[in-house]
């Protein structure tokens, strides 16, 4: 045990380090104070601390009634704490440090490896958590050296908004775009009519990475070869975009919210971005519709899957595992998961509960469909490794964007950074 704290220790540092990987605009995150406390076994037996990164929900919201209610049929009582994202994790690893871990922490996925690799977490089959009703690609967020750490609550990811009035004074059929060459052509049909083409976040954050990856990947590219020439090929696609006002310099320091935001003024084509923007989409006051972002050759490309893992922590008290294995469950289960998704405007991680969503409202195939090709961002057993690329890849791209570096040498550049930090 001791060996076990000291090697936990000397991971915290590096672990914190590798919070950049969490893209808070891609989880249901808010802003604000903890709406309560709580440790794993420092209450009584009764008593199991669930700690979640939705601070904007405080109790009388659905999602902690459905806490509140997963206690009551297990036969405890839950002490429920919300925190932002990136304040949650750090959090998480101070309580694994001191020994007084929550019995259940939900976190954003790209967090799951960094909390595995630090000892933090448990896994599915110690756990005797059922997974195997979910969707392989979301479930592999969540895995590290063959091992299954929790159970996603849901996903979303990327898709392009499109107005319809914007494209129809361009003569653009959205239907008719089914890879870059297409895209391309219809931004120039919109720039001939005056109109503004595409908005994206191009960041020089994880969010811009989050953005950058569908086409990235859509390019056959793969992130331990940012410099490949398919890597380089999706970002001479961004950059003959700003060259050819296509896609406004703005990018360049946009986020998520800020690229909405133009998009929202009515006067762009596409606007690149999630699934927490449909409730935002209904309000612009135009009509838009949705198409998946394409791949270099056609279909659909993988875009990144943001959302959170259930998990479950490590316990020095393992006769409290049964209780959360039971509070897990009730948080996962169709009904239940169906209610949360809906709330969080996520697509769920079950073919069962995605075809009832679809079935309830139609606007949500595109994104099932968008959600089945995604991938995680620590997949392809990148774990904590992740994050080291991820920084060389936004500094790349935001080299080649601003003029200073070429998409080839800018990339080359990240790729030898990326390389000597995941060595």
């Amino acid at each position: 045990m001791t060996s076990w704290n000291a090697t936990r220790r000397r991971t915290y540092t590096g672990a914190a380090i590798a919070l950049s990987a969490c893209l808070a605009a891609a989880c249901s995150t808010g802003t604000g104070s903890p709406t309560g406390s709580g440790s794993g076994s420092s209450g009584s037996s009764g008593t199991y601390a669930i700690w979640d990164p939705y601070p904007q929900f405080d109790d009388s919201a659905d999602w902690v009634k459905l806490l509140q209610k997963c206690g009551t049929d297990v036969g405890v009582t839950i002490k429920r704490t919300g925190y932002d994202t990136t304040d949650l994790t750090n959090k998480a690893l101070l309580a694994a440090q001191q020994g007084n871990s929550p019995d259940v922490l939900i976190v954003d996925n790209p967090v799951v490896s960094t909390l595995a690799d630090a000892g933090v977490l448990t896994t599915t089959d110690e756990m005797k958590i059922d997974t195997s009703a979910v969707e392989p690609n979301l479930l592999a967020a969540g895995q590290l050296d063959g091992k299954t750490y929790g159970i996603p609550i849901g996903a979303n990811t990327l898709a392009l908004y499109y107005n319809k009035a914007v494209l129809t004074t361009a003569g653009v059929d959205p239907a008719e775009i089914k890879d870059w060459t297409s895209l391309t052509a219809a931004l120039a049909k919109v720039k001939a009519a005056g109109k503004k083409g595409i908005t994206f976040s191009a960041i020089g954050t994880e969010e811009g990475s989050f953005q950058f990856l569908p086409w990235f990947w859509g390019a056959g590219a793969n992130l331990t070869q940012l410099d490949s020439a398919q890597g380089v090929s999706a970002l001479q696609l961004w950059t003959d975009w700003l060259k050819n006002g296509y896609a406004p310099n703005s990018v360049i320091n946009n986020t998520q919210t800020t690229s909405w935001q133009e998009f929202a003024t009515g006067q762009f084509a596409f606007a690149e971005n999630g699934t927490w923007q449909l409730a935002n989409a209904k309000k612009a006051g135009f009509e838009y519709g949705i198409i998946p972002i394409p791949s270099s050759s056609g279909g659909t490309a993988p875009a990144p899957t943001g959302g959170e893992f259930v998990t479950a922590p490590v316990q020095t008290d393992t006769g409290r595992y049964a209780t959360s294995q039971k509070l897990i469950a009730c948080l996962t289960n169709a009904d239940n998961a169906y209610t949360t998704d809906t709330t969080l405007s996520y697509i769920a991680a079950t073919d069962t509960v995605q075809a009832k969503q679809v079935a309830d409202n139609s606007e949500l195939k595109v994104w099932v469909e968008a959600v089945k090709a995604a991938k995680g961002r620590t997949s392809d057993n990148l774990g904590t490794k992740y994050p080291k690329i991820s920084e060389p890849m936004w500094t790349g791209f935001q080299a080649a964007l601003s003029g200073a570096k070429s998409p080839q040498d800018a990339f080359g550049a990240a790729q030898a950074t990326a390389a000597a930090a995941t060595k």
